[in-house]
């Protein structure tokens, strides 16, 4: 029984670490979007011919992302922002937007 379920979790663990390999492509895809917008102004359009390919769905699918248009057109207001995948998730743009948010709000009352 004990081998089953280390069995079990091994195959867990494994999938996880292909998740987050395949979560990497997309962000590296997202990040070529954003260069391409910078040279050329056609990153949005990209990064949808992209997720709308039947790679760019099986990426996202594996990565755990559901490729509906829902999501193509948030990939493509992400790049449309021209904000580095990088930069995003780091915790100082994260702290700058919670402050531009509250900013917002003292404002508004």
């Amino acid at each position: 029984m004990s081998d089953h379920m280390d069995a079990t979790a091994y195959n867990f663990e494994q999938g996880q670490r292909a998740r987050k390999l395949f979560a990497a492509v997309v962000l590296a895809a997202l990040d070529d979007a954003i260069s391409d917008d910078k040279k050329y102004g056609n990153g949005p359009e990209q990064i949808a011919r992209w997720a709308r390919s039947k790679d760019g769905r099986e990426v996202l699918s594996c990565a755990g992302i559901d490729p509906n248009e829902r999501v193509v057109g948030g990939l493509m207001e992400f790049v449309g922002r021209g904000v580095r995948t990088s930069v995003a998730l780091s915790r100082e743009e994260s702290e700058r937007r919670q402050a531009a948010l509250l900013a917002g709000l003292d404002e508004a009352a």
